[in-house]
């Protein structure tokens, strides 16, 4: 079979380090039960060895999900690995359901892993928080531009929309950076390998995420702004829990973004 060559609308940056690969199976520590999926394995860089560490264990084992929307890529994958290795789901992860792969348990089962694409890393990151209730863990590779959004102080300029939306649903930690030459072809930036563990659902507060997430929204639509500018028609509840008209939305602490967004709801519920 023919060499690929990567291809540019697919954001394709194949990692070839094998020094980088090992120090990312070793955070993922996989386990041969573990309900497993890794989102565009591309040419199994990463793939090859997490199968292999996951059956250098002993115990019952799972095969090893894979999301792959190349199809070239799809049929090289399938060619080279058994269907009880590896099960190729030939689709895009931006509209996958994940569900389909977590195990029938009322814990979270899923784990998710993957080098992915810089064009679609943010939506996807928000595709996976519709079903952080199935998952574990997730352990990414992502331009350390955004891993440093996510995991960013209020006050920093990294402090966004991201980071708010993310931090009240996940435990993050940036684990360590990836330079460009341990890829082929090599990006224009360095990556970042980031942890997410999901928060348990029973310890957020937030009583509706439509409402949180369409404040958090507009009030990081216009960041620079003073939040009595943007938020004008919540001035009322902004007063109610302490943030001041001139505050503008990167200064605001997670847990204040919650109590503005549940304000007025309690009396609305009752």
């Amino acid at each position: 079979m023919s060499a690929h060559r990567a291809r540019k609308r697919f954001g394709q940056n194949f990692l070839v380090d094998r020094a980088v690969i090992a120090a990312i199976v070793k955070v993922i520590a996989p386990q041969p039960d573990d309900a497993m999926v890794e989102i565009g394995p591309g040419l199994a860089a990463l793939t090859e060895p997490l199968i292999a560490a996951r059956e250098a264990v002993p115990g019952v084992r799972r095969p090893l999900h894979a999301i792959e929307l190349d199809r070239d890529l799809a049929r090289r994958l399938a060619s080279r690995f058994t269907d009880d290795r590896l099960v190729i789901h030939q689709a895009d992860a931006l509209s996958f359901d994940f569900a389909t792969l977590a195990l029938s348990d009322p814990r979270p089962t899923l784990r998710v892993v993957g080098n992915l694409p810089y064009n679609i890393s943010t939506p996807l990151l928000f595709h996976l928080l519709d079903q952080a209730a199935l998952i574990v863990d997730q352990h990414f590779m992502l331009q350390k531009e955004v891993v440093a959004r996510m995991v960013a102080e209020p006050g920093t300029s990294d402090y966004g929309r991201l980071s708010v939306m993310l931090q009240v649903s996940y435990d993050m930690e940036s684990l360590f950076d990836v330079p460009p030459e341990a890829f082929d072809p090599p990006p224009k930036v360095t990556s970042a390998i980031v942890r997410m563990i999901p928060l348990p659902p029973a310890s957020s507060t937030i009583r509706d995420r439509a409402r949180f997430a369409q404040l958090v929204t507009l009030a990081f639509s216009q960041r620079r702004k003073m939040l009595r500018n943007t938020l004008e028609a919540h001035a009322e509840a902004m007063e109610a829990v302490g943030i001041a008209p001139t505050a503008r939305a990167e200064e605001i602490a997670s847990d204040t973004w919650i109590a503005l967004s549940n304000h007025g709801l309690e009396a609305k519920e009752h």
